[in-house]
């Protein structure tokens, strides 16, 4: 087994949805607080699934987290502090102004675990996890179930009723559960 890097150093965990992303986040934040690390969990504003300031996975287990909407309140949230670790949830949704933070945090030896979707519902790349994922040292990629096969699902599709032609349809704009998506493998993605 390899050794994890220690500090100054990024970690993705990333898949569709229904992989346990946040389950996983979790877990790596509750080790480092055994620990006695120092850590700084955010979620987006956008996901408020289980209310604001709580990071929770759709399995149940959750964690207090701060919000912020943006990479701008992100910073703001950060300034003056400096945790052993900054643990982001819902990445996706801070854009690709995130990958800049994330990089200056690693850089001044902080351990940045980044946790989100790198594909969107349709089976197209979800910016800026693809990006994160070239540059961290650590990089864990989970799979969900095929909700039609039980296979190996790296895909997430939307099942609600929404009209694929509605402004709103892209993935960044609505945040849902097992009510709106299903994950899918390769074989059963029907949204591309």
């Amino acid at each position: 087994m390899r050794a994890s890097p220690v500090r100054g150093h990024v970690e993705v965990v990333c898949g569709p949805m229904f992989a346990g992303k946040t389950e996983e986040l979790v877990r790596r934040v509750r080790r480092a607080r055994l620990a006695g690390l120092d850590v700084e969990v955010v979620n987006h504003a956008l996901d408020e699934r289980r209310g604001p300031g709580q990071v929770a996975s759709h399995s149940g287990l959750s964690l207090e987290a701060r919000t912020a909407s943006d990479v701008a309140d992100l910073r703001a949230l950060l300034a003056g502090r400096s945790p052993d670790i900054v643990a982001i949830d819902e990445a996706q949704f801070f854009g690709a102004d995130v990958v800049a933070l994330v990089d200056e945090l690693a850089a001044s030896g902080v351990t940045v675990l980044v946790a989100g979707l790198c594909v969107t519902f349709d089976g197209r790349s979800f910016e800026p996890l693809p990006t994160l994922m070239a540059t961290a040292e650590v990089v864990t990629r989970l799979t969900a179930v095929c909700a039609v096969c039980g296979g190996e699902a790296t895909f997430h599709q939307r099942v609600d009723a929404r009209d694929p032609g509605d402004p709103l349809a892209p993935a960044e704009a609505h945040v849902g559960g097992i009510e709106s998506y299903q994950a899918r493998c390769r074989h059963h993605l029907t949204a591309r």
